[in-house]
């Protein structure tokens, strides 16, 4: 069997990246043969796909798009929902027609987690057969250097994100600074590329002004994100809205306490007081960030219970097979 995975900006170190990554590595594993498309980019003016058995498209309304350019399009096709597909692209006048008719026409649809599937059958009735839930996999990391080092005596927030409105990175350097008035050894990292050229404008300005204390790092290969784990003590997500983030995933994995915004993304794996802390507030996430520096039994709790969570539910293997399993259900019907 060979399978084409299809997904926008794949040379740029994005979530969708690193999903279609790992699901590619791990469907090898199980004797498939994989290629990756990225959708942008290089293929901007694509007219053909390589020939496969199964089409499996990252992000409904980019690839029912980039369908559109091709002299043959794809007959058969499963759609992964990422995100701004589902909480935006659908809901949006000038593109809800594209998602709509793109998942009509999927043989098969995947989304992350149960509120999703509900949001998309609430909006699309009729497609509840074909809609399958499978939560991501993650990532293991091997040991790796870093020539950013985190300094002694201060505690480290973490946010990993390409810097783009959706992320709210602002909004995570204000808070802090009004955290660090109270707590002088507090520190942030960012970690991510710039995405959009003016919201990268907005956050080079807040990093230049408190550059006392947030360092940005950029882009950073994925696979050196475990030694930032190993430094972090507390990893952010303030996020308007996810699909399912696999950095705070990974951060769970690495036994870290998560703050996240309260998306359904984010509250599809982070439990309130169990497996992180999710806010509403600008105070509400004041609140936590300090709770989090000051109680070290909270962090450890948080920790241990998120990775207990992650190993039971976020499988790559699992992941994978139960992909591999929908498309031999395609190929035989």
């Amino acid at each position: 069997m060979k399978v084409v995975l299809v997904t926008p900006n794949f040379h740029q170190p994005r979530g969708n990246t690193v999903t279609v990554r790992r699901i590619a590595n791990e469907l090898q594993n199980l004797k498939v043969q994989t290629e990756i498309i990225s959708m942008t980019e290089d293929n901007v003016a694509a007219t053909f796909l390589p020939e496969a058995d199964v089409y499996h498209g990252f992000h409904a309304y980019r690839f029912y798009r980039f369908t559109e350019r091709l002299e043959k399009k794809p007959k058969s096709y499963v759609i992964t929902l990422t995100g701004t597909d589902l909480n935006h692209n659908l809901f949006d006048e000038k593109t809800r027609s594209i998602v709509v008719s793109c998942l009509q026409n999927a043989k098969a649809i995947h989304v992350f987690n149960e509120e999703a599937k509900h949001i998309l059958l609430n909006e699309i009735p009729g497609i509840s057969e074909k809609t399958h839930i499978i939560p991501q996999g993650i990532d293991r990391f091997p040991l790796a250097d870093l020539d950013y080092k985190k300094e002694e005596h201060t505690f480290l927030f973490v946010l990993p994100a390409g810097i783009r409105k959706v992320k709210n990175v602002p909004f995570a350097i204000e808070s802090l600074a009004r955290l660090k008035e109270k707590h002088q050894n507090v520190r942030l990292w960012l970690v991510g590329p710039v995405l959009e050229e003016d919201e990268g404008k907005i956050v080079e300005e807040f990093v230049h002004t408190n550059s006392s204390w947030i360092t940005y790092l950029g882009q950073v290969p994925h696979k050196q994100m475990g030694a930032i784990y190993q430094q972090a003590d507390c990893i952010l997500n303030t996020s308007i809205s996810e699909g399912q983030p696999s950095s705070i995933l990974e951060a769970m994995a690495h036994e870290l306490p998560v703050i996240v915004s309260d998306n359904q993304g984010n509250r599809s794996i982070v439990t309130h007081q169990e497996t992180g802390l999710v806010y509403n507030t600008s105070d509400e996430f004041l609140d936590y960030t300090e709770q989090i520096m000051n109680n070290n039994e909270l962090r450890q709790m948080l920790g241990k219970k998120a990775k207990d969570f992650v190993d039971q539910h976020h499988n790559s293997q699992k992941e994978a097979k139960h992909l591999f399993d929908i498309y031999q259900d395609i190929q035989s019907n």
